[in-house]
């Protein structure tokens, strides 16, 4: 319906319906928000005073009153649809005039309500006063552009101003653009947006004046200097066909481009009053010395003010453009790969020139790019001289630098990447600049792809970032940084032990990112270091919860990974004390915990156990278990899984009964009788390495003294299974501990008999010739100290047989040559042997008719007095013991002392005193039993003292000897026991030194 066939109630009614509707559209505006919103309130405040005058009678005079403010908010309604349906862009840079609009609608609207009259329409008083209010509020406001508005027109007047034409100025006043308008700053976005800009003008210049179309125009080629708004083909071809315009030859400068004081080309040219143009660093010294005349002229200036001569300006610079494009075409083709010591200081020469023009301006650089310098450059990168790849190192970084187009067209060269890697390679100076290339190239998808690709590269750059050049070693930083968003670049780096996006994604990667990390580290091989660095930053944490809250096989991995791990005693230390021990015992007692995860988590749990076996005694003791009752569970544990998990948990407690704990461990596994006969079954079982873990800890179990009965209850299987072990197992360790538990068994008839009928002399006897090897000492130790129960004096059977197998010579052979442990074992054998020297020695026949026939005196053993022979009455003279055991009683071991003791003191027994002290005074040895006073050991002076009494009772002895006791049995009288003070008292009263009756000690 026309505005003029309507009544007056018509127009009013539509009037506020327009007034809705802008108040409606005014939040979808793209620009000016803050105006249309203060428009829109003035405007919601007309709303109850129209709706107020249309209930009044209005004349034809005061409709068309009325029609004059239907027009103004016509026009408002005009502007915010055009203000949200046009290019955000054009709106932005229109963001003035916009403003202005806003503010003379708004005063058209107050000027159109004043006319109205109110007044003579009974209009209530409020109304009026409101109405007097609103309108004196929208005549006097006053609308301004946004300052962010404001602040991007200034950039884009002084980019057109100063000719500012640099490509980064251009991409990040578009970025500017963008992120005001709430444009995304995608490269195809922001290009579709500034095509939709230049349509918006090109409809809009037929309806503006000439001045705002150059203006258009300016800022169109402003814009245009961005990479998103033009395409790198278009930029090149623009190029081209400008470059081929300008023939090959530089142009010199016009005489209008000099200054006349400096005699140079201007750079920023600047006119006086007097019409002259200068350069303005140099018009400006002539003015402050004080000079007020024209340079040129000498004549007075009017004034001192000087102009820009933007004009002159950029002829000059139009000039300097066109040579530099020119200059940069010639010096290509000289960049070639030199061939002679000349050509090579030429290419260092053009290689300087170019980067002294890339310096200069950004549009050089791009220049340099669109003239396809970058294959030429990378050529030289595999040339042989040092300065050479440098330099072009140092201008690709330039170039690409920023750019785009210049990154797409090194990617498009064939082996660039790699070129670049083998400088990485190269000394520090080189590869810092290849990794300030590189750093700068990755920041291209494909580019970033390829660097992660290049055999090598990652290791040279986790080397490179531990450089003492803190630079090289922070950018190399960088660069791990940009190629850790490739997966496959994490596990190369994890691989040359650079672990930080590893273990970031490990805690907050999806769970198949997760899985690929862990599985990388289950399948490495780490160094210590490397597994210590991982439990330094963290892995132990992101582990452990993988393990117990993961899907199965991803349980399986990351126990996997953790028993690589806890090899290394610092982090299995730091495993249990961070609480590891009971959620990876729960898994492992757990039945729907998979075989392949038990077998990764006892292995754990066996690495845990023997980190505790070398702690520092300073520091507090670390244990496995926080309780006696879950050694005991996971004892019982062992005899109802599988044989590699059985392995592992025996291994565990043995591991455990050498930390600094073991004596609680041990005390608490012979408590229970059912874990000694648990161990006999393992000992007997059909898997070899259950079977020597579990002989391993049995002896361990047995080889401190305390309670080694534990083993007499196990009667003739154990022996027999033992016996089998030593005779037919393969593993020295092995036998070692099964000759082991023989040796630590007590002493007895039942236990010798027992070993007799299991025909173990001859298994145990072989082993004494076991060859070089780890285990060897603990063999042949272990070996001899069996072989004490087959010298026990009370089976004069069992120990001929030790005789007749030749053992005897091997005995005293390792009295000489064996370990302190042989040494003593062998010692006790002899003394028990020695024994029985005495009964089974023959007597020498008495001399009958014909004495030529008879025994000669040379063969009556000097001790017994009889006919001795080694095989018959194990004789230790015969056996040539003598001297070895008096060797032994100067051993610093005061156990191998104390054994050689009682072998030797067996020829002083009962009637063989005086016979058996010349054997011993012919052997040296009482000098060195008297020696023996001065030990700690009281049990073995005690010993001493007891047969220095006999010895002494012999008048030779004590007269020879004597003056040697004399001081240590004074000495034992003032610092020994109770008993030994005694003894020592009654020899020196032996000795005449004290009064034979004396009862004071």
């Amino acid at each position: 319906m026309a505005l003029e066939a309507m009544a007056a109630t018509e127009c009013i009614s539509h009037t506020v319906e327009l007034v809705m509707e802008v108040v409606s559209e005014v939040n979808n505006v793209f620009v000016e928000k803050e105006c249309f919103s203060e428009l829109a309130s003035y405007l919601n405040r007309l709303v109850p005073l129209l709706k107020e005058l249309n209930k009044k009678h209005i004349s034809n005079s005061e409709k068309i009153l009325v029609e004059i403010l239907n027009k103004q908010v016509r026009v408002a309604k005009q502007l915010t649809t055009e203000c949200s349906k046009k290019n955000k862009v054009y709106l932005l840079i229109s963001c003035r005039s916009i403003t202005k609009r806003i503010q003379d609608i708004t005063r058209e609207i107050s000027k159109a309500l004043h006319l109205i009259p109110f007044s003579q329409l009974e209009i209530s008083s409020n109304m009026m006063q409101e109405l007097g209010q609103l309108c004196e509020s929208m005549q006097s406001a006053e609308f301004k552009t946004a300052i962010a508005d404001e602040m991007i027109l200034e950039k884009i007047e002084s980019g057109i101003q100063e000719r500012n034409v640099d490509r980064s100025y251009a991409n990040n006043l578009l970025v500017s653009i963008a992120q005001i308008l709430g444009i995304s700053t995608e490269r195809s976005t922001l290009k579709k947006e500034f095509e939709d800009f230049k349509n918006e003008i090109e409809n809009a210049q037929l309806r503006k004046d000439q001045a705002e179309a150059i203006q258009m125009d300016q800022i169109i080629a402003l814009l245009e200097r961005a990479d998103a708004t033009c395409s790198d083909e278009e930029k090149a071809r623009k190029y081209l066909t400008k470059r081929s315009s300008l023939g090959n030859q530089p142009l010199e400068p016009l005489q209008s481009f000099y200054c006349p004081i400096t005699r140079e080309v201007m750079v920023d040219p600047v006119e006086t009053s007097s019409g002259h143009t200068f350069e303005r660093s140099a018009i400006e010294k002539w003015l402050s010395d004080g000079s007020t005349s024209c340079p040129l002229t000498m004549i007075p200036l009017d004034n001192l003010t000087l102009r820009p001569n933007r004009t002159l300006k950029q002829s000059i610079e139009e000039w300097k453009d066109r040579n530099t494009m020119i200059t940069i075409a010639s010096i290509k083709s000289k960049l070639v790969k030199p061939l002679s010591e000349n050509k090579e200081e030429e290419v260092i020469s053009c290689l300087e020139q170019i980067q002294n023009l890339c310096e200069e301006r950004e549009i050089h650089r791009e220049w340099i790019v669109l003239e396809n310098y970058i294959p030429t450059l990378v050529e030289l990168l595999s040339g042989k001289n040092r300065e050479i790849r440098t330099r072009t190192l140092v201008l690709l970084s330039i170039l690409s630098k920023d750019s785009d187009d210049a990154k797409d067209r090194i990617s498009r060269v064939n082996g660039v990447i790699e070129c670049v890697v083998r400088s990485l390679g190269r000394r520090i100076a080189e590869g810092k600049l290849a990794v300030e290339l590189l750093l700068e190239l990755s920041r291209n998808e494909g580019l970033r792809n390829r660097i992660g690709n290049v055999q090598g590269c990652i290791l040279l750059l986790v080397t490179m970032s531990n450089n003492e050049d803190t630079q090289a070693a922070i950018n190399a930083h960088k660069l791990l940084d940009s190629l850790s968003s490739s997966d496959q670049n994490v596990i190369q780096m994890a691989k040359a032990n650079y672990f930080t996006h590893l273990l970031h994604r490990l805690s907050s990667g999806s769970e198949e990112v997760k899985m690929s990390m862990v599985t990388t580290l289950a399948e490495m091989e780490f160094t210590d270091h490397s597994k210590s660095s991982l439990f330094e930053k963290g892995a132990l944490g992101p582990l452990l919860d993988l393990v117990s809250h993961g899907n199965p096989r991803m349980k399986e991995t990351a126990a996997k990974a953790l028993c690589n791990l806890s090899t290394l005693q610092r982090n299995s230390t730091q495993m249990i004390t961070q609480g590891s021990v009971t959620p990876l015992v729960n898994l492992l007692y757990n039945h729907t915990s998979s075989h392949s995860l038990q077998d990764e988590v006892a292995s754990i749990i066996m690495h845990l156990a023997t980190s505790t076996m070398s702690q520092n005694s300073e520091n507090t003791p670390v244990s496995l278990f926080q309780s006696d009752e879950a050694i005991d569970s996971l004892f019982a544990f062992i005899p109802c899984t599988r044989p590699l998990v059985q392995e592992c948990l025996l291994h565990a407690i043995y591991a455990m009964c050498h930390s600094p704990l073991a004596s609680t461990v041990k005390s608490k596994l012979r408590q229970n009788s059912d874990n000694e006969q648990a161990l006999v079954v393992l000992c007997d079982n059909e898997n070899p390495k259950v079977r020597a873990n579990a002989v391993k800890l049995f002896c361990c179990l047995t080889e401190d003294g305390e309670e080694k009965e534990i083993t007499d209850r196990m009667g003739q299987q154990l022996i027999e299974t033992l016996i089998k072990i030593i005779k037919s197992s393969n593993d020295i360790e092995e036998i070692a501990s099964a000759l082991g538990i023989i040796s630590n068994l007590t002493e007895s008839t039942q236990l010798t008999e027992s070993l007799v009928k299991a025909e173990g002399l001859p298994v145990i006897s072989s082993r004494l010739q076991t060859q070089n090897g780890p285990h060897k000492k603990h063999v042949i130790e272990n070996a001899v100290g069996s072989l004490c129960h087959f010298t026990n004096p009370t089976n004069k059977e069992s120990q001929k047989k030790v005789a007749e197998s030749g053992l005897i010579p091997l005995l005293v052979q390792f009295l000489e040559v064996g370990t302190g442990v042989t040494k003593r074992k062998a010692s006790i054998s002899l003394a028990h042997l020695s024994k029985n020297s005495m009964e089974l020695t023959r007597p020498i026949p008495k001399a009958g008719l014909f004495r030529c026939f008879s025994p000669q005196l040379e063969s009556r053993c000097p001790v017994h007095q009889g006919m001795c022979e080694v095989e018959v009455n194990f004789c230790l003279v015969e056996a040539n013991a003598v001297a070895p055991l008096v060797t032994l009683l100067g051993d610093s071991d005061s156990d191998v002392c104390e054994a050689s003791l009682d072998a030797l003191l067996t020829l002083i027994e009962a009637e063989r005193l005086t016979y058996g002290c010349k054997v011993l005074g012919d052997a040296n040895a009482i000098p060195q039993i008297i020696k023996l006073l001065n030990s700690n050991n009281s049990n073995l002076q005690e010993k001493v003292l007891n047969e220095l009494e006999r010895v002494f009772r012999l008048v030779e002895f004590k007269q020879k000897y004597g003056n040697l006791a004399h001081m240590p049995l004074v000495d034992l009288t003032q610092r020994g026991n109770s008993r030994t003070k005694s003894l020592a008292a009654r020899i020196l009263g032996q000795l005449n030194v004290l009064h034979d009756q004396s009862s004071y000690f």
